[in-house]
């Protein structure tokens, strides 16, 4: 079909035709083989081990996911020290409804509007769920969505016009993460810059040891991520398989970013269906990671 489209974004037949396709060919291949779908992907991707996945829920949002005022995008809990996936299923659940909890008694039926709040209130959440050093947390910058035509970063964007108090360039949001980091069980930050701000990327690269997670900086494209990877920009790829259009060009990406060191974290898109695919391509090719929205 890639040869056939001849175009770099799939454009000729449609995206969303390939990505139909690919997936019900990937499944009818499992069905032929009569082995579960993870299987399959693991054969043809040549993953030798499977690995546990860690789960990344999304307990708080902003921007154009909610009506608050937040600057950051998601929030999200990592259960990391549970054995099984039954059991960070349930620490993952149980930290949720707690958190539910929090912010009803704390501001009725709606989230927080301060970022630093908000870090506290799902740290409260962790600790009062007793998963306190079992549960780290995770943050989408969508730093894009906040950049101003002067190439500063506004958190308070969503105020408009504001008194600028709250606009950041590159350095100073540079060191906003850095303190959220040292303050925060924080594991990874995905989008703490602009898609085509490479050297910012770089420059929190360098100078911290964590997970920098990329989606708006690479969208699952593997020119953008051989970019990357050449300037030292990031160290996580955030594979969605209805960006990139096929599982054959979702395995590669993910290759592509395992064969330079980097980790791979399988994710959902917000509104997509409740179809269980991105589950099965996450364990087959043992990614490791994966981003779902919130638990049940």
């Amino acid at each position: 079909m890639l040869d056939i489209d001849g175009t770099p974004n799939q454009s000729k037949l449609g995206a969303n035709a390939f990505f139909g396709v690919s997936l019900s060919l990937c499944r009818a291949g499992a069905g032929d083989k009569a082995i579960p779908l993870y299987k399959h992907i693991q054969k043809i991707s040549g993953t030798k081990e499977l690995i546990m996945t860690v789960l990344a829920f999304n307990v708080i949002n902003r921007g154009s996911h909610a009506d608050n005022n937040l600057a950051m995008q998601e929030f999200m809990i990592l259960p990391v020290r549970e054995s099984t996936f039954a059991e960070a299923l349930r620490t993952g659940s149980e930290v949720y409804h707690t958190l539910k909890g929090i912010i009803k008694a704390e501001y009725g039926q709606d989230a927080c509007n301060d970022n630093r709040e908000g870090l506290v209130l799902v740290m409260d959440a962790i600790d009062k769920a007793g998963y306190t050093g079992k549960t780290k947390i995770g943050m989408d910058g969508a730093a894009s969505e906040v950049l101003t035509k002067y190439a500063k970063y506004d958190l308070n964007f969503k105020n408009q016009p504001n008194d600028g108090a709250h606009v950041l360039n590159a350095q100073g949001l540079c060191e906003f993460y850095k303190e959220y980091v040292k303050d925060f069980p924080i594991v990874p930050i995905e989008d703490p810059f602009d898609q085509d701000d490479w050297s910012s990327w770089a420059s929190l690269q360098s100078s911290v040891d964590m997970q920098l997670v990329d989606d708006d900086l690479l969208v699952t494209n593997p020119k953008r991520i051989t970019e990357a990877i050449q300037k030292k920009a990031c160290n996580a790829l955030l594979l969605k398989v209805n960006q990139i259009g096929t599982v054959t060009e979702s395995i590669q990406a993910a290759l592509d970013s395992k064969a330079t060191g980097g980790d791979v974290m399988v994710s959902h898109r917000s509104g997509e269906t409740e179809d269980n695919f991105i589950a099965d391509l996450s364990v087959g090719f043992a990614s490791g990671q994966i981003r779902t929205g919130a638990p049940c």
